[in-house]
């Protein structure tokens, strides 16, 4: 038996460029006090071919109100994502929030690209973009 056949494979493997991934990260911002919003938790969820909402991810946002990522461990490919945001459970709210749930739906079209995602919000809007 030959080794050397069996383990090229396995070595060149080890060489070969990784799989595009894009990055999808997130910001909690709350202009009511100018503060990051702490503690806020963030379901990102990816539809799939049959229009049905898969989580592939969740996470709390830090004390700067930051999701920097949803794991490594996943490849978000092209398609149309999901982040909500449970602003009910956001205990450092000024007034009971208006919007209980935020909800915004975006399209990753750059396995390559990074998007951050952030929403400004005050006890009676939000607002969202691109940011980088």
């Amino acid at each position: 038996m030959n080794t050397t056949r069996l383990l090229a494979p396995v070595a060149l493997s080890l060489f070969a460029t990784p799989v595009a991934a894009a990055e999808i990260s997130t910001h909690v911002l709350d202009l009511a006090s100018g503060v990051g919003g702490k503690d806020v938790p963030v379901t990102l969820s990816e539809r799939d071919t049959a229009g049905t909402w898969v989580v592939v991810g969740k996470s709390r946002t830090d004390a700067n109100g930051r999701v920097r990522s949803f794991g490594n461990e996943r490849n978000f490919v092209p398609g149309v994502y999901r982040l909500q945001f449970d602003m009910a459970s956001y205990s450092e709210a000024a007034t009971r929030p208006f919007f209980p749930e935020i909800a915004i739906t975006f399209t990753v079209t750059d396995a390559d690209g990074h998007y951050h995602v952030p929403v400004v919000v005050s006890p009676y809007g939000y607002s969202t973009y691109r940011g980088n």
